[in-house]
């Protein structure tokens, strides 16, 4: 093991700066508290002349529609939350429609705060590349007003000489209308519901009133017949547990048009409406060695957390799903890029403090974890857990871990797991692999390096990684060179 002070010697940061832009923004609903505010701003446009509505819907246009794609249709759609209170039977013109539309909009800068903990995973497309190039996508944490924090994505290639290009950044960002899924399966919903403790006589007589793959009207219908029963009484928290979970499982869909850095996965469901953290993204490939990417995520509703799960396969389509089970109720899960004997494996931190594993045959449900690491060192005294993903190697699964010290200053460490039994620790860094340098340690919250997973590239390990929770770079280091400061456990003890 070469000494540890080498260690900080070996790596190299780039020069690239990953920076927020808080001119990039999208439009939001913005309905004002109360029923007659409603009715009273409606009232006021629909006073306009024809000629103060036109000149009105002119300037309107003029200030915003080079901020957005068509900013025509996103102020209509809003007008359709507020329709139903127009004045029955009232005839309004198209432009009287935006202009109410536009008042119930409000822009909102996604990155205007912070744009950090990033994470790194190989494009499905490697088409029209040079030979050795890879092009990856980079998802990254963009946090706006009110600490709402949602998924954006970069894109890029590495080239063979181990240059990292980024693709031009879009001026526009849109987000996606959320779709219930096409079909729930009742079995997979009901596991669901009676590991939320909401099996109970209410949702077994919706549930039998519906088919084996039911959409969510069926579900709303089967609820309101039930409803409508005199000898029936429901259990309304069971009920609000049905259209919660259906809510948390849903779709949402990007058109081809739009780009890679264009798209921004917002909080959509009830239980993430403060926030999408940490999306920890992976490719997975299955036992017929097709891939799927999936992300971890944590959705935040302002009082508790939830672990989610993304999966796509084109980062067009997206389906969001919630993970149940005792052993997901924190943050930090990092899912194995492939199963190990059969089972899905996955890391994570039940306890806000130690390493955990857990292993599961059902990707949506985890019950066990275990311990696999503690804190040992100074610079992880306070609490330590994973940087994304496990990386598969030779020579076991390196695992980029963070380790929080004094003054609560964050750094990114390394294990090495065994590739047959990842629940055991064969190898770790003893001291930091990056630390906060002076530039780093200024920001949104101060002295934290953290990534949410990198990748290796030609016997070369690339980090992405954020700086204080405001911006983000990128890091990289021989494969060789890290294991080679890693302390390998003796070989008597390995099994």
């Amino acid at each position: 093991m070469k000494r540890t002070e080498e260690i900080s010697r070996l790596i190299s940061r780039k020069t690239i700066k990953i920076m927020r832009d808080s001119s990039r923004v999208i439009t939001r609903a913005h309905v004002p508290g109360g029923l007659s505010r409603i009715d009273h701003i409606i009232d006021r446009v629909l006073k306009l002349s024809d000629d103060e509505a036109g000149k009105l819907m002119q300037t309107i246009c003029h200030k915003f529609s080079d901020r957005h794609k068509d900013i025509e249709r996103q102020i209509t759609e809003h007008f359709d939350n507020v329709s139903e209170f127009l004045p029955h039977g009232i005839t309004i013109s198209k432009t009287k429609k935006k202009i109410i539309g536009a008042c119930f909009t409000m822009e909102y800068s996604i990155e205007s705060a912070a744009l950090f903990n990033p994470s790194m995973v190989p494009h499905p497309d490697q088409s029209n590349l040079p030979k050795g190039s890879l092009r990856f996508i980079m998802s990254l944490r963009a946090t706006g007003e009110g600490h709402i924090s949602s998924i954006v994505f970069r894109s890029g290639v590495i080239n063979k000489d181990d240059s990292i290009l980024f693709d031009p950044i879009s001026e526009f960002v849109e987000t996606s209308k959320m779709r219930h899924n096409p079909f729930y399966d009742s079995h997979l919903f009901r596991l669901k519901l009676e590991d939320l403790n909401a099996w109970d006589e209410t949702s077994s007589r919706v549930m039998e009133q519906i088919p084996d793959r039911f959409t969510f009207q069926e579900l709303k219908v089967s609820i309101g017949v039930l409803h409508m029963d005199p000898d029936f009484s429901c259990n309304d928290k069971v009920i609000n547990t049905l259209f919660w979970l259906a809510n948390s499982n849903y779709n949402i869909q990007f058109d081809k048009s739009c780009g890679i850095s264009e798209r921004v996965i917002f909080p959509y469901s009830e239980n993430e409406n403060r926030g999408i953290e940490d999306a920890r993204f992976v490719q997975f490939h299955n036992d017929t060695d097709e891939s799927i990417y999936y992300a971890t995520y944590t959705a935040y509703n302002g009082v508790s957390i939830l672990p989610q799960l993304i999966e796509t396969k084109d980062f067009l389509n997206f389906n969001v799903i919630t993970l149940n089970g005792k052993a997901v109720q924190n943050k930090g899960m990092a899912l194995f890029p492939r199963k190990i004997k059969g089972r899905y494996v996955m890391l994570s931190r039940q306890d806000g403090e130690n390493n955990h594993i857990m292993f599961s045959d059902h990707l949506h449900f985890w019950q066990e974890s275990k311990i696999i690491q503690e804190p040992s060192k100074p610079w992880e005294f306070i609490q330590i857990g994973n940087c994304g993903s496990p990386i598969e190697i030779d020579e076991g699964w390196l695992v980029l871990t963070h380790g929080v010290g004094p003054m609560r200053q964050y750094s990114i460490g390394a294990i090495l797991l065994d590739l047959d039994d990842p629940a055991k620790v064969i190898a770790q860094l003893e001291e930091p692999l990056l630390t906060p340098n002076e530039e780093e340690r200024e920001g949104y919250v101060p002295n934290v390096i953290y990534s949410c997973g990198g990748l290796l590239r030609n016997h070369k390990l690339i980090i992405p990684y954020a700086m204080s929770d405001i911006s983000s770079g990128i890091a990289t280091i021989d494969l060789s060179d890290l294991l080679s400061c890693m302390k390998f456990q003796k070989q008597e003890d390995k099994p």
